[in-house]
């Protein structure tokens, strides 16, 4: 009776092992002469071996990219979850040029399985369903408005439902953002392109995801929030924080 017990754990558990397993993150991280120079300058800020590590990257994930098509994290992501995974970028039309079109079709042609999709930034497109996602450094624009740029007003909560329901149940949705102090989200993210945590919590909880973790990796308490994360001061050494966001199964 013990042995057909273990021996059904076992198979049960055989999928799910099989599956998780992390992605080789560093080694994608080491391998700087597939990446672009202007990325690899970046990893002192950004630390993605660590933020990935947190996050549980997988081998084998789909992996969704929005705001991607600097390529910096698809890079990273694509090498390390494998031939059996994806990265597939979405590029809000507002900032996609024939630049971003040229870089893309030249690393796809290194790296197959990564892919664009385009759309307003206010709907995004990402049809199907994906298991991981990092939004880094622009969810805040959601709150953003901008003539000079075509940003129009949007709804959080809208957008959001939109990346809910693009993630498949058990999905991790990690987010990182430029911490700013309490106030007027819209006015604040307007100024200073910061968004409070809080505000950050609340959106993603009303939306339907749990908040499974959060870490101090990228915080930087020599910044005192009131400076626009443009200005040289600042610019790549902001507090930001990191929360793990997990769709309920």
């Amino acid at each position: 009776m013990r042995a057909m017990i273990l021996a059904i754990l076992l198979a049960g558990a055989v999928p799910m092992a099989a599956y998780a397993v992390p992605a080789d993150v560093k080694a994608s991280v080491a391998a700087t002469a597939a990446r672009s120079p202007e990325n690899v300058k970046l990893d002192e800020s950004r630390k993605p071996a660590e933020v990935l590590k947190f996050l549980g990257l997988q081998q084998g994930m789909w992996v969704a990219d929005p705001f991607g098509s600097n390529l910096y994290w698809a890079e990273i992501t694509a090498p390390a979850v494998g031939p059996k995974g994806r990265v597939t970028i979405w590029e809000p039309k507002q900032f996609y040029d024939q630049k971003g079109y040229d870089r893309l079709t030249a690393y796809a042609a290194k790296q197959p399985n990564v892919f664009m999709r385009v759309s307003p930034m206010e709907t995004p497109d990402l049809p199907g369903k994906y298991d991981f996602m990092l939004i880094n450094l622009d969810y805040h624009d959601v709150y953003w408005e901008s003539a000079k740029y075509g940003i129009v007003k949007m709804d959080p909560d809208q957008w959001l439902k939109v990346i809910y329901d693009s993630m498949k149940p058990g999905a991790v949705v990690g987010v990182i953002d430029h911490v700013a102090n309490p106030g007027d989200t819209r006015d604040t993210v307007q100024k200073l392109h910061r968004i409070d945590p809080n505000t950050v919590k609340a959106d993603f909880k009303k939306a339907g995801f749990v908040l499974e973790a959060e870490s101090k990796i990228l915080r930087n308490p020599g910044d005192d929030h009131s400076l626009l994360v443009f200005d040289p001061k600042i610019r790549g050494k902001t507090d930001r924080f990191i929360f793990k966001f997990r769709k309920p199964r």
